[in-house]
C-alpha cells in the first residue's frame, strides 16, 4: 500500500511553508470531509430522535469547517481563487461552465459571471441601436 495522503510526500526542507501549509488546509479538508460523511451515516443509522438532531449537528458543523478552510486556500493560492470563482454558486450543467471557460474569456473580468450568475454574452453589449 501506498503512503497516506496525510503525510508529505517530499522532503519538506524541498517544498517551503507555503506548501506545507497548503497540505495542512488540503487534509483538514479531507477530515472535515470524511467526519461529515460519517455522521451522514450515523444520522440516517439512528432511529433515536434526539441523537440524530445531535448527530445532524455536528455533522453541519463540520462542513463550516471544511468551508472555512477551503475559503483560506481561496484567499492563499490564485489558482483555487480562479477555479473556485469559476465553479461555485453558479447554475447549470457544470461541465458546460468548464467549456465556457476554455472557450475564452467574457466581459467579466475573465470569470464568465456577473452578479454570481454566469454570463453567456460575448461580453461586448447589444449591437442594436437604441
Amino acid at each position: 500500500m501506498g503512503e497516506s495522503s496525510a503525510t508529505l510526500h517530499e522532503d519538506p526542507a524541498q517544498i517551503g511553508e507555503e506548501t506545507i501549509d497548503r497540505h495542512r488546509a488540503i487534509v483538514s479538508i479531507m477530515e472535515e470531509l470524511e467526519a461529515v460523511d460519517w455522521y451522514d451515516q450515523r444520522v440516517q443509522a439512528t432511529s433515536n430522535a434526539e441523537l440524530r438532531a445531535i448527530l445532524a449537528h455536528n455533522r453541519d458543523e463540520e462542513k463550516e469547517h471544511a468551508c472555512m478552510v477551503l475559503e483560506w486556500l481561496r484567499r492563499n493560492d490564485p489558482k483555487w481563487h480562479e477555479q473556485l470563482s469559476t465553479y461555485l454558486f453558479t447554475s447549470g450543467d457544470v461541465t458546460e461552465l468548464e467549456e465556457d471557460e476554455q472557450g475564452g474569456e467574457t466581459g467579466n473580468g475573465g470569470n464568465g459571471k456577473a452578479n454570481g450568475v454566469r454570463d453567456r454574452s460575448l461580453g461586448i453589449g447589444s449591437l442594436r441601436k437604441g
